[in-house]
């Protein structure tokens, strides 16, 4: 299962989009991912975080960009 955050910058004055994507907003993303996983019962999953970047001339995806702890989703 892949929850995929999508950011944009006009300029990388203030550093890439995915720079934006920082330790507390990962620790949300992973709570929102650890409360879907558990109200739809499916533990069976691998969750992957992705980042897509979107520049005025391109779109940047990457996979994988980051993860939560060992233990952090229920499993069955």
């Amino acid at each position: 299962m892949v929850f995929c955050e999508v950011k944009t910058r006009l300029s990388e004055k203030f550093g890439t989009p995915a720079e934006a994507v920082e330790r507390h907003k990962q620790k949300r993303y992973g709570d929102i991912a650890r409360f879907f996983v558990m109200k739809t019962g499916r533990t069976d999953v691998n969750v992957r975080f992705d980042v897509l970047e979107v520049f005025a001339d391109r779109v940047n995806h990457i996979e994988g960009a980051f993860g939560m702890p060992e233990g952090y989703f229920p499993k069955k």
